[in-house]
């Protein structure tokens, strides 16, 4: 969103700017509040209205959402802005104090520092008429033009930074922090992830399709099919017959998917509707927005046994069911703390972890010295 001011505001800045008759003092002004003298012109013919209102803001596109949340990142924002604000003042009594002392004691300034005498110059510089709208890129290009050198554009910007006088003047759109859509899962049988992957079969241009319905909490395979096609029926068949093997009781899950054309079909959609359960799509054009399914895919091609082909459905059923028996019951997968699926998702985690954390105590009282960090 574009940086937007209130009449009071506008009419505090006209009334400081009548009032900033010594030279640079303008500038000065300007450039603490981050604006161009461009501005003060409009604003003065805005007053010259007659009204307040001449000044308000005139709002540009769709009215903003007040509960939407770039309003509560803007908060945000300006929360951090006052706490960098507070460190640079800080700082800067930090470093006053520093100077002083150096006087007290005699301790003479860095060769290269300069004097508040030069800082005083470089400060009227940007501050005079000609260049108080300049940025200070400019103002070293012209300077030089004219045969004279002050100090780096770098140093300039210190120097006004020192001043808190450094502002984006533009006005430019701030795009607020977008935040992806998640699904999240407290507990099994909450959020399923389906899909459908192609399995190349005993001759070029021939396949398997492979469809798997996935819990994300536990990462178990909950129902998997093997067909020859593609087919929204297919479809249907496999999520109803999982639903009543895993007892998933009315409006308690969601079901999320790609954007391919067995999920979307309007058969799997009637029968979500039937069962109560919540359909849920990928963005559009968005192609990583069904992980949890696509890294199991990637599991399952990357095993050391899957095969360049398969001869027959017969030889793809065999592989698929050792595989996800593997898969559910001895793999220990890293997202869940090493345990496996089968342990996650009937609910035995806890003991698991119990007995885990027994035999690491042991080790423990055993060796400490093993343990650099802290006991396991």
């Amino acid at each position: 969103m574009r940086r937007r001011f209130t009449a009071e505001y506008k009419l505090r800045i006209l009334q400081e700017a009548e009032r900033s008759t010594a030279s640079g003092q303008l500038g000065t002004m300007l450039r603490r509040e981050g604006l161009y003298s461009s501005l003060l012109s409009t604003w003065r013919r805005q007053r010259d209205e007659g009204t307040l209102a001449g000044l308000t803001p005139k709002r540009r596109g769709r009215k903003a959402n007040p509960d939407a949340p770039v309003i509560a990142e803007n908060e945000r924002l300006r929360r951090e802005n006052q706490r960098l604000a507070a460190k640079l003042r800080q700082a800067e009594t930090i470093i006053e104090v520093q100077k002083k002392l150096s006087e007290i004691l005699g301790i003479p300034l860095p060769p290269r520092a300069l004097s508040d005498q030069e800082r005083q110059q470089i400060l009227d510089v940007l501050h005079s008429e000609p260049f108080a709208d300049k940025a200070p890129a400019e103002v070293y290009a012209a300077l030089l033009d004219q045969g004279r050198y002050l100090c780096s554009i770098r140093t300039m910007y210190r120097v006004l930074d020192s001043r808190r006088e450094v502002r984006e003047r533009r006005d430019q759109l701030r795009h607020p922090t977008y935040h992806k859509p998640q699904l999240v899962a407290t507990a099994p049988n909450q959020v399923w992830s389906w899909d459908i992957t192609k399995l190349l079969g005993p001759a070029k241009w021939t396949y398997f399709h492979l469809y798997v319905i996935l819990d994300i909490f536990s990462r178990y395979v909950v129902g998997w099919m093997l067909a020859s096609r593609e087919s929204e029926h297919l479809a249907e068949r496999l999520i109803r017959e999982t639903v009543v093997k895993q007892g998933v009781a009315r409006d308690r899950l969601t079901l999320h998917s790609d954007r391919g054309p067995s999920m979307r079909s309007r058969t799997v959609a009637q029968l979500l509707a039937t069962l109560g359960i919540t359909k849920s799509h990928s963005r559009p054009h968005v192609s990583d927005d069904n992980p949890f399914s696509e890294s199991q895919f990637k599991t399952l091609k990357y095993r050391p046994e899957f095969p360049d082909r398969f001869a027959s459905i017969e030889h793809g059923l065999k592989f698929c069911g050792k595989f996800f028996h593997w898969q559910n019951h001895e793999h220990h997968h890293w997202g869940l703390g090493l345990l496996t699926p089968a342990t996650v998702h009937f609910g035995q985690a806890d003991a698991v972890l119990a007995a885990r954390q027994a035999v690491l105590t042991a080790a423990h009282v055993a060796h400490p010295e093993r343990f650099v960090r802290h006991p396991p």
